[in-house]
């Protein structure tokens, strides 16, 4: 489903810092991969550049066999969601809101959201716990109610690919068990998941297979 050939990419252009190097690493459908390591190994960058929003300096990431680089933004965002690690809420939405924009890639270029789009969301809002927010702003919410609701907009996405980037890390543990959970039965049910995280317990009791940076 994913995969990186040969990956190196990092920030900036001449003299700039290349962070990962000949990075080699395939998810496929129906697996649950921890992505493991100290902070400023990499996770959130190749997490990144697999979600097609850094672009490699060497090396390619595949999707389905299609290298991304040769897909639109929309294309990208059909077929992968992304929870990235730092929290922001939009000013001036709703829960409810703030996870139906994630079926924007599904909708028509002048069309607003229809009934399917509305049905997935609320859909979303259940699987990852967070329907009771769903009338509360999102400026209003503690971190770890945040990261439930961006888990939901991922899911009403879709769930096909999830790229997860200590998406669970400001919940309690009751929560976060609770998220493991349901990312153990998507991959169970096809979707290919690789998520960063530090907690190494939560990765040896959901992930059957670990990958760590150095």
């Amino acid at each position: 489903m994913i995969r990186a050939h040969s990956l190196s990419c990092g920030y900036g252009t001449r003299g700039g810092k290349t962070v990962l190097h000949g990075v080699d690493l395939r998810v496929a459908r129906g697996e649950l991969v921890g992505l493991c390591g100290p902070n400023g190994a990499g996770k959130s960058t190749l997490i990144a550049a697999l979600a097609g929003l850094l672009a490699p300096s060497e090396g390619r990431v595949e999707l389905d066999g299609q290298d991304i680089s040769g897909l639109s933004a929309r294309q990208r965002a059909q077929c992968i969601s992304c929870v990235p690690q730092r929290l922001e809420a939009p000013a001036g939405f709703t829960v409810r809101e703030l996870v139906l924009m994630g079926r924007f890639a599904h909708t028509g270029t002048l069309s607003g959201y229809g009934p399917d789009d509305h049905e997935a969301a609320e859909k979303a809002l259940r699987e990852a716990g967070a329907w009771e927010l769903a009338p509360r702003m999102a400026l209003e919410l503690s971190g770890g109610e945040l990261q439930r609701v961006l888990l939901a907009r991922a899911l009403a996405q879709g769930k096909n690919a999830l790229l997860l980037d200590e998406a669970t890390s400001a919940m309690d543990l009751a929560r976060r068990v609770a998220s493991f959970d349901l990312l153990a039965r998507l991959a169970g049910s096809g979707s290919a998941i690789l998520t960063a995280m530090h907690d190494l317990n939560l990765a040896a009791l959901y992930c059957p297979r670990l990958v760590f940076l150095k």
